[in-house]
Protein backbone atom coordinates (compact mmCIF):
# COMPACT_ATOMS: atom_id res chain seq x y z
CA UNK A 1 0.00 0.00 0.00
CA UNK A 2 1.13 3.82 -0.88
CA UNK A 3 2.17 5.52 1.77
CA UNK A 4 0.19 8.26 2.87
CA UNK A 5 1.00 11.82 1.68
CA UNK A 6 1.56 14.26 5.10
CA UNK A 7 -1.28 16.67 5.11
CA UNK A 8 0.31 20.26 4.51
CA UNK A 9 -0.85 23.60 5.80
CA UNK A 10 0.22 26.70 3.60
CA UNK A 11 0.49 30.29 5.33
CA UNK A 12 0.45 32.91 2.68
CA UNK A 13 -1.69 30.93 -0.08
CA UNK A 14 -2.59 33.96 -1.56
CA UNK A 15 0.81 35.14 -2.46
CA UNK A 16 2.73 34.53 -5.59
CA UNK A 17 4.87 32.03 -4.02
CA UNK A 18 2.38 30.75 -1.67
CA UNK A 19 0.52 30.14 -4.99
CA UNK A 20 3.08 28.00 -6.48
CA UNK A 21 3.72 26.16 -3.27
CA UNK A 22 -0.35 25.11 -3.03
CA UNK A 23 0.00 24.23 -6.76
CA UNK A 24 3.16 21.72 -5.94
CA UNK A 25 1.13 20.60 -2.97
CA UNK A 26 -1.96 19.56 -5.05
CA UNK A 27 0.03 18.04 -7.77
CA UNK A 28 2.07 15.61 -5.16
CA UNK A 29 -1.02 14.38 -3.83
CA UNK A 30 -0.63 15.87 -0.35
CA UNK A 31 -3.85 16.97 1.42
CA UNK A 32 -4.01 20.82 0.86
CA UNK A 33 -5.01 23.18 3.65
CA UNK A 34 -4.48 27.16 3.36
CA UNK A 35 -4.36 29.51 6.23
CA UNK A 36 -6.87 32.60 6.04
CA UNK A 37 -7.94 35.71 7.63
CA UNK A 38 -11.76 36.44 7.97
CA UNK A 39 -11.33 39.50 6.56
CA UNK A 40 -9.74 37.90 3.46
CA UNK A 41 -12.68 37.09 2.25
CA UNK A 42 -13.66 41.08 1.97
CA UNK A 43 -11.09 42.20 -0.63
CA UNK A 44 -11.88 41.27 -4.03
CA UNK A 45 -9.14 40.08 -5.52
CA UNK A 46 -8.38 37.43 -2.69
CA UNK A 47 -11.63 36.50 -2.53
CA UNK A 48 -11.69 35.16 -5.84
CA UNK A 49 -8.27 33.56 -5.53
CA UNK A 50 -9.69 31.82 -2.31
CA UNK A 51 -12.35 30.98 -4.47
CA UNK A 52 -10.40 29.90 -7.12
CA UNK A 53 -8.41 27.71 -3.79
CA UNK A 54 -11.09 25.72 -2.47
CA UNK A 55 -12.74 24.58 -6.17
CA UNK A 56 -8.51 23.09 -7.19
CA UNK A 57 -9.37 21.34 -3.77
CA UNK A 58 -7.61 22.98 -1.15
CA UNK A 59 -9.42 23.09 2.37
CA UNK A 60 -9.42 26.89 3.47
CA UNK A 61 -8.89 27.39 7.67
CA UNK A 62 -9.93 30.51 9.08
CA UNK A 63 -6.39 31.50 11.28
CA UNK A 64 -4.38 35.04 11.98
CA UNK A 65 -0.85 34.92 13.00
CA UNK A 66 -1.91 37.27 15.41
CA UNK A 67 -4.33 34.88 17.14
CA UNK A 68 -2.90 31.92 19.02
CA UNK A 69 -6.11 30.06 19.43
CA UNK A 70 -6.78 29.52 15.89
CA UNK A 71 -3.31 28.99 14.97
CA UNK A 72 -3.30 25.80 17.53
CA UNK A 73 -6.70 24.83 16.17
CA UNK A 74 -5.61 25.31 12.60
CA UNK A 75 -2.08 23.45 12.89
CA UNK A 76 -3.79 20.24 15.15
CA UNK A 77 -4.95 19.46 11.48
CA UNK A 78 -1.78 18.67 9.67
CA UNK A 79 1.55 17.23 9.74
CA UNK A 80 3.38 19.79 7.83
CA UNK A 81 3.28 23.42 8.01
CA UNK A 82 5.05 26.08 5.12
CA UNK A 83 4.92 29.45 5.74
CA UNK A 84 5.75 32.01 2.50
CA UNK A 85 4.33 35.22 3.92
CA UNK A 86 6.84 38.41 2.94
CA UNK A 87 10.11 38.80 4.57
CA UNK A 88 9.14 41.93 5.91
CA UNK A 89 6.32 40.02 8.15
CA UNK A 90 8.94 37.34 9.11
CA UNK A 91 8.96 37.80 12.67
CA UNK A 92 5.04 37.31 12.90
CA UNK A 93 5.87 33.99 12.93
CA UNK A 94 7.20 33.53 16.52
CA UNK A 95 3.59 33.15 17.71
CA UNK A 96 3.29 30.54 14.63
CA UNK A 97 6.23 29.04 16.57
CA UNK A 98 4.81 28.67 19.84
CA UNK A 99 1.89 27.46 18.44
CA UNK A 100 3.35 24.19 16.69
CA UNK A 101 4.51 23.78 19.98
CA UNK A 102 1.49 23.53 21.53
CA UNK A 103 0.03 21.30 19.06
CA UNK A 104 2.78 19.09 19.22
CA UNK A 105 1.89 16.94 16.08
CA UNK A 106 3.75 18.98 12.94
CA UNK A 107 6.96 16.60 11.41
CA UNK A 108 8.37 20.06 9.59
CA UNK A 109 7.86 23.10 9.46
CA UNK A 110 9.22 25.01 6.90
CA UNK A 111 9.43 28.83 7.40
CA UNK A 112 9.50 32.06 5.32
CA UNK A 113 12.88 32.19 4.14
CA UNK A 114 13.35 31.67 0.58
CA UNK A 115 16.31 33.64 -0.22
CA UNK A 116 20.27 33.68 0.35
CA UNK A 117 21.21 31.98 3.65
CA UNK A 118 20.50 34.08 6.29
CA UNK A 119 23.53 32.94 8.31
CA UNK A 120 26.08 33.19 5.59
CA UNK A 121 24.82 36.62 4.72
CA UNK A 122 27.94 38.91 4.63
CA UNK A 123 25.88 42.51 4.99
CA UNK A 124 24.90 43.38 8.56
CA UNK A 125 25.31 46.64 8.23
CA UNK A 126 23.50 47.45 4.86
CA UNK A 127 20.34 45.34 5.31
CA UNK A 128 18.51 46.71 7.72
CA UNK A 129 17.84 43.48 9.45
CA UNK A 130 16.38 41.78 6.53
CA UNK A 131 18.99 38.50 7.27
CA UNK A 132 18.88 39.00 10.90
CA UNK A 133 15.07 38.67 11.40
CA UNK A 134 15.61 35.39 9.17
CA UNK A 135 18.42 34.22 11.38
CA UNK A 136 16.73 34.89 14.68
CA UNK A 137 13.19 33.09 13.07
CA UNK A 138 16.12 29.82 12.97
CA UNK A 139 17.36 30.02 16.12
CA UNK A 140 13.97 30.02 18.39
CA UNK A 141 12.82 27.39 16.24
CA UNK A 142 16.29 25.07 16.91
CA UNK A 143 15.89 26.45 21.08
CA UNK A 144 12.10 24.91 20.97
CA UNK A 145 13.10 21.58 19.20
CA UNK A 146 10.83 21.96 16.08
CA UNK A 147 11.83 19.48 13.35
CA UNK A 148 12.60 22.19 10.57
CA UNK A 149 13.97 22.56 6.74
CA UNK A 150 15.39 25.99 5.73
CA UNK A 151 14.66 26.48 1.64
CA UNK A 152 17.77 28.67 0.54
CA UNK A 153 16.54 29.22 -3.37
CA UNK A 154 18.78 32.62 -3.47
CA UNK A 155 17.12 34.72 -5.95
CA UNK A 156 13.83 34.68 -7.73
CA UNK A 157 13.88 34.74 -11.58
CA UNK A 158 11.63 37.76 -10.98
CA UNK A 159 14.02 39.59 -9.17
CA UNK A 160 16.83 41.28 -10.71
CA UNK A 161 16.76 39.16 -13.87
CA UNK A 162 14.49 40.69 -15.61
CA UNK A 163 16.61 44.01 -15.89
CA UNK A 164 19.23 41.93 -16.10
CA UNK A 165 20.63 43.04 -12.59
CA UNK A 166 20.27 46.84 -13.72
CA UNK A 167 18.52 48.99 -10.65
CA UNK A 168 15.40 51.39 -12.17
CA UNK A 169 15.15 49.26 -15.50
CA UNK A 170 12.45 46.65 -15.69
CA UNK A 171 13.46 45.07 -19.04
CA UNK A 172 17.22 43.67 -20.03
CA UNK A 173 19.06 46.68 -21.84
CA UNK A 174 20.22 46.72 -25.27
CA UNK A 175 22.52 49.14 -25.39
CA UNK A 176 24.89 49.35 -22.34
CA UNK A 177 24.91 47.54 -19.36
CA UNK A 178 26.70 48.07 -15.87
CA UNK A 179 29.40 45.33 -14.46
CA UNK A 180 29.25 45.41 -10.92
CA UNK A 181 33.10 44.91 -9.43
CA UNK A 182 34.87 42.76 -12.00
CA UNK A 183 31.86 40.65 -13.00
CA UNK A 184 32.84 37.15 -11.74
CA UNK A 185 31.13 36.49 -8.46
CA UNK A 186 28.25 34.26 -9.26
CA UNK A 187 24.79 34.48 -8.10
CA UNK A 188 21.90 31.81 -8.18
CA UNK A 189 18.16 32.51 -9.69
CA UNK A 190 15.46 30.05 -9.34
CA UNK A 191 11.77 30.53 -10.43
CA UNK A 192 9.41 30.76 -8.05
CA UNK A 193 7.05 27.43 -9.25
CA UNK A 194 10.53 25.76 -9.49
CA UNK A 195 11.21 26.45 -5.97
CA UNK A 196 7.95 25.42 -4.75
CA UNK A 197 8.42 22.23 -6.43
CA UNK A 198 11.63 21.02 -4.85
CA UNK A 199 10.02 22.97 -1.27
CA UNK A 200 7.43 20.09 -1.72
CA UNK A 201 9.82 17.54 -2.44
CA UNK A 202 11.50 18.12 0.76
CA UNK A 203 8.51 17.29 3.26
CA UNK A 204 8.14 13.64 4.06
CA UNK A 205 12.01 13.29 2.58
CA UNK A 206 14.21 12.11 6.00
CA UNK A 207 17.18 13.44 4.32
CA UNK A 208 15.81 17.12 4.86
CA UNK A 209 15.34 16.72 8.20
CA UNK A 210 16.68 20.05 10.19
CA UNK A 211 18.96 20.52 7.14
CA UNK A 212 19.06 24.12 4.98
CA UNK A 213 18.44 22.91 1.48
CA UNK A 214 20.46 24.88 -0.97
CA UNK A 215 18.94 25.58 -4.48
CA UNK A 216 22.01 25.85 -6.56
CA UNK A 217 20.79 24.52 -10.26
CA UNK A 218 23.08 24.12 -13.37
CA UNK A 219 22.46 27.13 -15.72
CA UNK A 220 20.96 29.27 -12.76
CA UNK A 221 24.34 29.80 -11.44
CA UNK A 222 25.65 33.02 -13.20
CA UNK A 223 27.84 35.65 -13.00
CA UNK A 224 27.45 39.51 -13.83
CA UNK A 225 30.09 38.50 -17.11
CA UNK A 226 28.42 35.12 -18.01
CA UNK A 227 24.73 36.97 -17.56
CA UNK A 228 25.79 39.92 -20.16
CA UNK A 229 27.10 37.49 -22.26
CA UNK A 230 23.71 34.94 -22.54
CA UNK A 231 22.15 38.34 -23.64
CA UNK A 232 24.71 39.44 -25.81
CA UNK A 233 24.06 36.04 -27.56
CA UNK A 234 20.14 36.49 -27.86
CA UNK A 235 20.00 39.74 -29.08
CA UNK A 236 23.05 38.95 -31.23
CA UNK A 237 24.60 42.59 -29.99
CA UNK A 238 27.73 43.51 -28.02
CA UNK A 239 26.62 46.08 -25.18
CA UNK A 240 28.58 48.83 -24.06
CA UNK A 241 30.31 47.84 -20.31
CA UNK A 242 30.31 49.84 -17.75
CA UNK A 243 32.43 48.98 -14.65
CA UNK A 244 30.93 49.88 -11.09
CA UNK A 245 33.61 48.98 -8.65
CA UNK A 246 32.67 48.04 -5.07
CA UNK A 247 33.38 51.91 -3.69
CA UNK A 248 31.10 53.48 -5.89
CA UNK A 249 28.06 50.68 -5.53
CA UNK A 250 28.66 51.22 -1.56
CA UNK A 251 28.73 54.87 -2.15
CA UNK A 252 25.19 54.84 -4.35
CA UNK A 253 23.66 52.83 -1.41
CA UNK A 254 24.43 54.82 1.69
CA UNK A 255 23.28 57.69 -0.62
CA UNK A 256 20.18 56.52 -1.50
CA UNK A 257 17.52 56.29 0.92
CA UNK A 258 15.81 52.54 2.03
CA UNK A 259 13.74 51.51 0.41
CA UNK A 260 14.95 52.81 -2.71
CA UNK A 261 18.47 51.38 -2.72
CA UNK A 262 17.31 47.56 -1.69
CA UNK A 263 18.06 46.64 -5.49
CA UNK A 264 21.43 47.74 -5.08
CA UNK A 265 22.41 46.21 -1.79
CA UNK A 266 21.15 43.02 -3.03
CA UNK A 267 23.46 43.34 -6.07
CA UNK A 268 26.28 44.28 -3.99
CA UNK A 269 25.56 40.83 -1.64
CA UNK A 270 25.75 38.38 -4.33
CA UNK A 271 27.38 40.35 -7.21
CA UNK A 272 30.56 41.33 -4.87
CA UNK A 273 30.20 39.56 -1.72
CA UNK A 274 29.51 36.56 -3.26
CA UNK A 275 26.39 35.72 -0.31
CA UNK A 276 25.21 32.77 -2.71
CA UNK A 277 28.29 31.13 -3.39
CA UNK A 278 31.31 31.73 -1.54
CA UNK A 279 30.77 29.13 1.00
CA UNK A 280 30.97 25.09 0.01
CA UNK A 281 27.63 23.19 1.42
CA UNK A 282 28.51 22.07 4.59
CA UNK A 283 27.51 18.60 6.74
CA UNK A 284 24.09 20.75 8.23
CA UNK A 285 23.04 22.03 4.28
CA UNK A 286 22.18 19.75 1.35
CA UNK A 287 22.27 20.07 -2.73
CA UNK A 288 18.52 19.83 -3.93
CA UNK A 289 18.97 19.93 -7.53
CA UNK A 290 21.23 16.61 -6.82
CA UNK A 291 18.73 15.04 -4.30
CA UNK A 292 16.25 15.68 -6.94
CA UNK A 293 17.62 15.32 -10.30
CA UNK A 294 13.65 14.23 -11.73
CA UNK A 295 12.78 18.46 -11.20
CA UNK A 296 12.64 19.49 -14.77
CA UNK A 297 13.39 23.53 -13.77
CA UNK A 298 13.79 26.61 -15.93
CA UNK A 299 17.34 27.89 -16.56
CA UNK A 300 18.53 31.58 -16.55
CA UNK A 301 19.09 31.30 -20.32
CA UNK A 302 15.10 30.37 -20.82
CA UNK A 303 13.81 32.43 -18.74
CA UNK A 304 15.41 35.42 -20.56
CA UNK A 305 14.18 34.11 -24.28
CA UNK A 306 10.56 35.21 -22.30
CA UNK A 307 12.68 39.24 -22.39
CA UNK A 308 13.67 39.12 -25.87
Amino acid sequence: MAEEKSRILIIGATGKLGHYLVNASLASGHPTFALVRETSSSEPQKAQLLHSLANAGVKLIHGSLQDLESLVKAIKQVEIVICAIPSKNVLDQKLLIQAIKEAGCIKRFIPSEFGADPDKAQIPDLDYGFYAKKSEIRRVIEKEGIPYTYISCNFFTRYLLPSLAQPGLNTPPRDRVKIFGDGNTKAVFVEESDVATFTICTVDDPRTLNKVLYLRPPGNVCSMNELVEIWEMKIAKKLEKVYISEEQLLKSIKETPFPSNSEMIFIYSAFIKGDHTYFDIEPSGINGTELYPHVKYTTISEYLDTHL
